[in-house]
């Protein structure tokens, strides 16, 4: 690698550049942070709305809620979380440990195939699940064939339920937490585990004992990344009725046309949500701990025989279920319907959702590069908070989110639409509301902050000599950044937008509710069919969603195998 810092030699005469030039170059930079502070204010103003709306207590929809619904939406929504919260830490952490720390066969295939889940949206697994397990699916008629029992003659569990919805989930977002634990578990230190063998701890005793504690801080994260997008969940939990709040917004909003309700079960949602970002924080405080810094080969345990055999089932399994299952019975499903489903709405569909997910990813990475140079230029804490107010969108449902950008824009266009009919006598109508705007407004809140961290990461590996030699030429600051900085950091922007661009293909509640009239995407397209109990119809379309889905993931299985230092040239795994 180049080495881009001066000789010792000039040291003397070249450092006091820097300092002599800082004033004029932040100076010149200033509106850098005035443009941060206003797109944070502007990200940020659909989740304000959603939390001002409890300075207004509808209380006469609250006491409807309290005395209906609510109990329920409450009670399903925390058994689905704490199952959901469970399963994933269990499946996520324990196949982790198993294919960095454990030798057996098959180790290094499941290192990938475990991560091949990402690629689904729930919802799309929940109606493959369906297909398998309803009453006319596969298993049950074999069953019927097998037993000679008829219709109603036995028991078989219900796959449209909350036990359902939590298994779905489970075999679906578990890889948030198997990816952050295993990425733990490669940058822990040989010491410490050879530490833990010379004093008698078997395998599972240094798992316990020693790996799981001090990767507690990334298993904490992965578990509230899961339930985050557990809130985040409409379709699956839908298509099972099972009332969450989630739920429970899209039906006031829409079934029951009352917006004013809608907004405060969005609050109480977002409550849910601060809460898992409040314990997600509280897990990494005073968890830190410091290991040698000396990396080599990661001892892996080996494993025979019938242990060998259990490793083996534990990492097949999730796999199996979590991708193998559905993906071969979308596969069935379109290979009998896509002549006739392949149509001109199927590449309407696909056009639609290509093109919002384009123009969505390269918004947001630009917005992303916007805030992240402003935060280098000038680092300070106004300028820190504006850049994590801007990312808090991840974080809330898409479901809050689109009912936090429809009542502000709606009111823009109402006072718009007034001033027109004032001064000029036209009506200008919808100009942002129930328009492509809103719903491109949505996605980019909804995911700038996996644009976000990426450019955070990838201007912190710039050096910052860098700006000091473009500062002593004369450059300016958004100069600087178009000719020094995009060169260099290109192939994390465009990770960043694959990243986003892979999520917008997915998204469901947000395009639900702000997608304009007939604007549908296969995502949408999908939802329909299958709200229609036309699962087989909706394969094609669903095939294509997780097509477009499998890249990035296997891209990112591969850089977490090569993510522990040394693992290039062969000094570690």
């Amino acid at each position: 690698m180049t080495d881009t810092s001066l000789p010792p030699s000039a040291t003397r005469f070249a450092a006091p550049l820097p300092t002599l030039s800082r004033t004029g170059w932040a100076r010149r930079g200033g509106g850098w942070t005035v443009l941060a502070l206003l797109l944070a204010f502007v990200l940020a103003t659909p989740i304000v709305t959603i939390a001002a709306s409890f300075l207004f207590p509808a209380w006469e929809v609250w006491a409807h809620l309290l005395s209906t619904v609510m109990p329920t939406y409450l009670t399903n929504t925390l058994m689905l979380m704490l199952g959901v919260g469970v399963g994933v830490a269990v499946i996520g952490v324990g196949t982790a440990w198993l294919v960095t720390l454990c030798q057996f066969p098959g180790a290094r295939l499941f290192e990938i195939l475990l991560l091949l889940p990402l690629a689904f949206p729930a919802y799309v697994v929940a109606y493959a699940y369906t297909g398998v397990l309803d009453t006319p699916g596969p298993v049950q008629t074999l069953l019927r064939d097998v037993t000679g029992w008829s219709l109603g003659s036995y028991w078989f569990p219900h796959i449209r339920s909350l036990g359902g919805a939590i298994a779905v989930m489970v075999l679906v977002l578990y890889p948030y937490v198997y990816l952050l634990a295993r990425a733990a578990f490669l940058e822990q230190s040989v010491c410490v585990l050879e530490a833990g063998r010379s004093l008698g701890q078997t395998p599972f005793g240094c798992f316990r004992r020693l790996a799981v504690p001090l990767a507690r801080p990334a298993i904490a994260g992965g578990v509230a990344l899961a339930l985050m997008e557990t809130l985040n969940d409409f379709g699956t939990v839908q298509y099972f009725a099972v009332d969450t709040l989630t739920a429970g917004i899209y039906r006031t909003w829409l079934g029951m046309n009352e917006p004013a309700a809608a907004t405060q079960l969005a609050g109480v949602l977002l409550l849910f949500v601060t809460g898992l970002m409040a314990l997600e924080r509280k897990g990494r405080t005073g968890s830190t701990r410091h290991t040698s810094l000396r990396y080599r080969h990661l001892p892996r345990f080996p494993l025979t025989g019938g242990k060998a055999a259990l490793a083996m089932l534990a990492c097949a399994l999730p796999c199996l279920l979590g991708f193998l299952v559905p993906l071969a019975m979308l596969i069935a499903w379109s290979v009998e319907t896509a002549p006739a489903m392949v149509d001109r709405a199927f590449w309407q569909a696909a056009e639609h959702s290509l093109t919002l997910a384009a123009i969505a990813a390269m918004t947001a990475v630009a917005l992303a590069l916007t805030l992240a140079y402003a935060a280098r230029l000038h680092p300070t804490p106004l300028v820190r908070w504006a850049v994590r107010a801007a990312g808090l969108g991840y974080a809330v449902p898409g479901l809050v989110i689109a009912v936090g950008v429809v009542i502000p824009l709606a009111a823009l266009d109402t006072v718009v639409d007034a001033w027109f009919r004032a001064v000029f006598g036209v009506s200008t109508g919808l100009l942002l509301s129930g328009t492509l705007v809103a719903l491109l407004f949505a996605f980019v809140i909804r995911f700038l902050a996996i644009a976000l961290n990426a450019m955070e990461a990838a201007l912190g590996k710039v050096t910052p000599q860098m700006d000091f030699a473009a500062r002593s030429l004369g450059r300016s600051p958004g100069q600087t950044l178009w000719s020094v900085h995009l060169p260099i950091i290109r192939p994390s922007l465009l990770a960043a937008g694959l990243l986003v661009f892979v999520d917008v293909m997915k998204e469901l509640p947000a395009t639900m509710i702000l997608r304009p009239f007939n604007y549908d995407t296969l995502a949408v397209l999908v939802y329909a069919m299958a709200g229609d109990e036309r699962l087989a119809d909706a394969a094609p379309a669903s095939l294509a969603i997780v097509a477009v889905g499998l890249l990035p993931v296997i891209l990112l299985a591969r850089a977490l195998a090569r993510s522990r230092p040394g693992a290039l040239s062969g000094a570690g795994e």
